[in-house]
């Protein structure tokens, strides 16, 4: 008998599901919808891990965390010691682990994945970073001596708050100017309750503010002071990382009705205002019946599963393109339709009708059919002569991007932006065309992940260093 015959094959361990809440019963409120694995699933799933000699999830991580040493410590049960390789690398890993694309990168490149179902990594990286904050075991390491450098970061979003962590850490003196009344960012307005609690976005900024960031909010550069004024003050560098937070519209007849709304309103009506929990809150917003959003990104499932725990009888998610081109997570789509969420593809809105009294009642939709792939690679929707039809709403969400906001650009001297108002960077360092300001995330790349700011708000954060310190 040979040493093969021998010995037991290792047990091969299924991709652990997530515990989530019912279709049926999560429609009704704004609660998270997955639930976390118990620590004796997450041990399971962490066991998976084959501990590669050269992981590729690393290489997909846009924050190099460490991947398989986090995942080796949980698959012994060293939770906390996880949570705490986690934060070396990521400040915000409760946050990441929710709403980052693993699929697409770091769980893309995990070598179970080419036969087989990845690690779940997003979902361990909830898990450590939740029970180091559960247990009330959140440690605060210690940070650099002050270098006496001071470093402005303007914007509160995932790239402003990575770069404000890793510079901290480093011993400089950190200000974080805010325009909203609380940091997060997009994590904060844009995000519903259900896909990421309010309570982790707030749990992750303490954590910075007791590594010494300070938090400076209803604080828009631009109006309230300068970038010229920050250096004044005495400043050495400053970082924006202010997002893509002005809204797009379609230009189409109709589009100025009431009962029309940018996803960035209704979001940020519901989420940061919290619309939802009226009267509690006192924050108006239309609860409509007939629901329709135009997009097909996150931002739209996130605004019709909000219209659906809203009370909408009819949440319609209208999109010109087939559910192939969707660049929405599959999850999302996925927790959409089981919600009941009807998806009218291949449609694209030609106009809006509306009442007399000017309120929307209605959308005039054309069918589309794919042409030849355009830049983005997606093959290019073409209008369907004749194929005109009209949906019966009450309220409309447009979600189809945004745009960059000029304020900060616009009163900038020397700060150049291309035509389409995004600030033009230098490479990956972030370097502006404007000496001692860098910049990142949405507002330099137009909107894409929160993890892709993070990655930029960390390597923004070693050029500032190199230069401020020759990286000593």
């Amino acid at each position: 008998m040979t040493d093969t015959e021998t010995k037991p094959k290792k047990e091969k361990i299924p991709r652990q599901a997530m515990p989530e809440q019912e279709p049926g019963d999560r429609v009704k409120n704004f609660n998270e919808v997955p639930c976390g694995y118990p620590p004796e699933t997450a041990i399971l799933e962490a066991r998976r891990c084959i501990q590669c000699k050269k992981p590729g999830c690393v290489d997909g991580c846009p924050v190099d965390v460490r991947i398989p040493e986090f995942i080796k410590q949980i698959a012994e049960g060293d939770f906390i010691g996880a949570a705490r390789t986690l934060k070396e690398t990521n400040c915000l890993p409760a946050v990441c682990g929710r709403v980052c694309p693993q699929e697409d990168q770091c769980e893309k490149t995990c070598i179970l994945g080419k036969k087989g179902e990845p690690v779940a990594i997003g979902r361990l990286e909830r898990f450590a970073a939740d029970y180091e904050r559960d247990q009330g075991a959140v440690n605060i390491p210690a940070v650099a001596s002050p270098n006496g450098k001071k470093v402005a970061v303007i914007g509160a979003g995932p790239s402003g708050l990575t770069i404000a962590g890793d510079l901290v850490k480093l011993g400089y003196d950190i200000t974080v100017f805010e325009a909203l009344h609380k940091a997060g960012g997009v994590l904060i307005y844009g995000i519903p309750e259900f896909r990421l609690p309010k309570a982790i976005v707030e749990a992750e900024v303490d954590y910075l503010k007791k590594l010494g960031v300070k938090v400076v909010t209803n604080a828009v550069i631009g109006r309230l002071k300068t970038i010229d004024e920050l250096f004044a003050e005495g400043f050495d560098a400053v970082y924006i990382g202010v997002g893509a937070g002005a809204p797009v519209f379609m230009d189409i007849p109709g589009e100025n009705m009431s009962g029309i709304y940018s996803a960035n309103e209704y979001l940020t009506r519901s989420n940061l205002m919290k619309a939802y929990r009226f009267p509690e809150y006192d924050t108006p917003i239309v609860r409509g019946k007939n629901v329709a959003v135009v997009g097909g990104g996150n931002v739209a499932m996130d605004s019709v599963r909000t219209a659906l725990r809203l009370g909408a009888d009819n949440a319609y998610i209208i999109y010109r393109r087939s559910e192939v081109e969707m660049p929405a997570r599959k999850e999302e789509v996925h927790h959409a339709r089981e919600e009941g969420v009807q998806f009218l593809l291949l449609t694209n809105p030609v106009e809006y009708l509306g009442s007399k009294d000017g309120w929307v009642t209605g959308v005039r939709c054309i069918r589309m059919e794919l042409g030849e792939p355009d830049a983005s690679g997606r093959r290019s929707p073409v209008p369907m002569p004749g194929s005109e039809f009209i949906i019966d709403v009450d309220t409309v969400v447009v979600a189809v991007g945004t745009m960059a906001n000029p304020i900060v650009s616009s009163t900038t001297p020397g700060l150049e932006t291309n035509r389409r108002g995004y600030i033009i960077t230098k490479g990956e360092s972030g370097e502006t065309t404007r000496r001692g300001v860098y910049a990142g995330g949405d507002i330099v790349t137009g909107s894409a992940t929160v993890i892709l700011a993070m990655g930029a708000g960390r390597k923004a954060a070693q050029a500032i260093h190199q230069a401020l310190s020759g990286g000593a």
